[in-house]
């Protein structure tokens, strides 16, 4: 951020992190959210699956929301602070930021029909949910729920039997809305994804602290609850930053920037086709909203094993679009495919493929052995040559940064 707004280095301040497992990918972004943090940038972490971030959140007095099965709640249909921000915003922001709020319900609720069905709503579905959802927001007293959605689909107000062509006859809007009907009806609790979106959001975020969603006790072996809570967290997280740079635009709050970390990226953009239309979606605009942006995977093979080639071309821009991109230790396959979007001299690509070499078997080395690569990043900027970096913690940050600790005896 102070290379895009200071010395005019990077076209928009984003970085993309590459590295194999265990070489310090967190570690690295974590010094850089620590580093941030003093100048007065809050982290932000949509979804900490590990967790890696959050004894650095409550390090600095920040937030943890905790969501997972019986652990927490999410409801994508909750505007969090847009209501009451709303109401204090000239006429023209206000319409703006509901109208904003609006776009991403609908996007958080299409992103977990994705998620459920492994392939996005059809045209006609997005223009009923979108319907609906502004029939709901109107009827509705309060925050509303999915079921109160799934009830005003089986109401059929005559908005959404419009946008659905069933030509007045219901029989045929039944039939028209069944699929879409089964797929939210998926979300109240009985389908693959639980409880996690049926209910009240148990913890609203806070948009003037650091803040960490810890979605840690989701099991890897359910993967498409890992990405549905990612995806929810990062429209609800990027939702909470348009309400407070709306307020700063107004002058009622002071401007705020946001350090936005997006780890484990691969498990939403493999959890269904078109997610990455929802992802690209939802991060375009951190230029303009102030907002610094990390987005974290472990190999190019991650975004370009997506089986629809639109897909696959789509996950490479995020790379390319990247102000700067950060490569740990990588194996020499991923060279062919990194080169493609990141210029590289042989030198580089040797050292980066140097850093992926395990560490010894020499038990006289004992537990303290390390990967030669722990540690040690390039970082690429544009077309300049790459910056080799050593990453060192100081004794402060070492009891922030055990992401093994599970592992460790007692």
């Amino acid at each position: 951020m102070s290379w895009f707004t200071r010395a005019n280095l990077l076209l928009n301040p984003s970085e993309f992190v590459l590295g194999k497992p265990g070489l310090g990918k967190s570690t690295i972004v974590r010094r850089q959210a620590l580093g941030l943090a003093g100048y007065g940038v809050n982290p932000v972490v949509f979804g900490d699956l590990k967790p890696d971030y959050v004894d650095l959140i409550h390090a600095l007095d920040g937030q943890v929301i905790t969501l997972g099965r019986g652990r927490g709640y999410l409801n994508v249909l909750d505007p969090g602070e847009v209501t009451e921000a709303a109401e204090r915003l000239p006429m023209k922001a206000r319409t703006a930021l509901l109208a904003e709020a609006h776009g991403r319900r609908l996007n958080a609720v299409a992103s977990l029909v994705t998620v459920l069905r492994g392939r996005p709503p059809t045209d006609r579905e997005e223009s009923i949910l979108n319907t609906a959802l502004t029939v709901l927001h109107d009827r509705h007293q309060g925050v509303p729920v999915m079921a109160d959605l799934v009830r005003l689909l089986q109401d059929a107000p005559e908005a959404v039997r419009a946008v659905a062509l069933d030509r007045g006859d219901m029989n045929r809007y039944r039939t028209i809305t069944e699929d879409l009907e089964a797929s939210l009806v998926g979300l109240l609790g009985g389908g693959r994804l639980g409880e996690l979106f049926a209910h009240p959001t148990t913890e609203a975020m806070h948009h003037d602290k650091p803040v960490c969603f810890d979605v840690s006790s989701i099991d890897d072996s359910e993967s498409q609850l890992q990405a549905a809570a990612l995806l929810a967290c990062w429209s609800y997280g990027f939702g909470a930053i348009s309400v407070a740079q709306a307020l700063a635009d107004a002058g009622l709050e002071p401007q705020r920037h946001y350090f936005v970390i997006l780890d484990e990226l691969w498990r939403v953009l493999r959890a269904g086709r078109g997610l990455v239309d929802r992802v690209d979606a939802l991060t375009r605009l951190n230029r303009q909203r102030g907002v610094g942006m990390a987005m974290i995977t472990h190999t190019m093979s991650d975004l370009l094993a997506l089986p629809a080639e639109e897909d696959r071309m789509k996950a490479k821009g995020f790379v390319e679009r990247a102000g700067m991109v950060i490569c740990g230790g990588l194996p020499a396959a991923e060279m062919p495919q990194l080169t493609e979007v990141v210029h590289m001299t042989e030198s580089e690509q040797q050292i980066i493929t140097d850093w992926s070499t395990p560490p010894s078997w020499d038990s006289d080395l004992g537990a303290d052995s390390a990967p030669p690569g722990r540690g040690k990043f390039m970082v690429k900027v544009g077309g300049r040559p790459g910056i080799p970096v050593q990453v060192e913690l100081t004794p402060s940050e070492m009891r922030i940064n055990d992401t093994n600790r599970k592992w460790t005896a007692t």
